[in-house]
């Protein structure tokens, strides 16, 4: 019998979701679809998996358990308050806490931040990328996402990159089980309303 990441815990693990931001012609865009998994069921087809965070100046996207990383959301935005909106800074003293803290370490969460200069994948191991290319990808549909938006943004640079991460996102929802078409974008240097699928 199959017990999760927890070998005390008897709920299937949650699994989900495919988050994209990309960075492109001047405008960052982080996209994701609503689908939250409980094992093989649809638990709940619109969790809402991005935000805006700092003022609406850093934008934030997560995959994973929905409580862990509100959770993380919440630590991250105490860090950029700390630090000035300096989201680099404030992703490497929150993955600090969140490998060392006995309680944060047992989140099980993924993070994608973005600013309008520069995106970055925080994970629970310690690590803060910043991707070589000006997008970023997380979630279970992640590589369908990041191969569609690598491929547009190399044959089609006069797409927006609402246009690339809508269409990407699409992609993914077709191909990933846990991913579905229900989409929520937010936009710095685009539209600057939430835009729903």
């Amino acid at each position: 019998m199959n017990l999760g990441n927890n070998r005390f815990d008897h709920t299937p693990p949650l699994r989900s979701t495919t988050v994209l931001a990309v960075l492109h012609n001047g405008a960052v865009v982080i996209g994701a679809d609503g689908q939250a998994t409980l094992g093989s069921t649809v638990a709940k087809s619109n969790v809402r998996k991005v935000r805006k965070l700092f003022g609406g100046s850093i934008l934030a996207g997560f995959a994973g358990s929905t409580a862990d990383a509100f959770t993380l959301l919440e630590r991250f935005e105490e860090k950029l308050q700390n630090y000035r909106g300096n989201m680099k800074r404030s992703a490497i003293e929150l993955a600090k806490d969140w490998r060392t803290d006995r309680i944060l370490k047992r989140l099980e969460a993924m993070l994608v931040v973005a600013s309008k200069e520069a995106l970055l994948v925080i994970s629970g191991t310690g690590d803060v990328l910043e991707p070589d290319l000006t997008l970023a990808a997380i979630g279970s549909g992640s590589t369908y996402a990041q191969s569609a938006a690598m491929a547009l943004v190399k044959h089609a640079p006069h797409l927006s990159a609402m246009q690339i991460v809508k269409e990407s996102l699409t992609i993914a929802a077709d191909i990933c089980i846990y991913t579905n078409h229900n989409f929520i974008f937010e936009t710095l240097g685009e539209s600057e309303e939430i835009v729903e699928n």
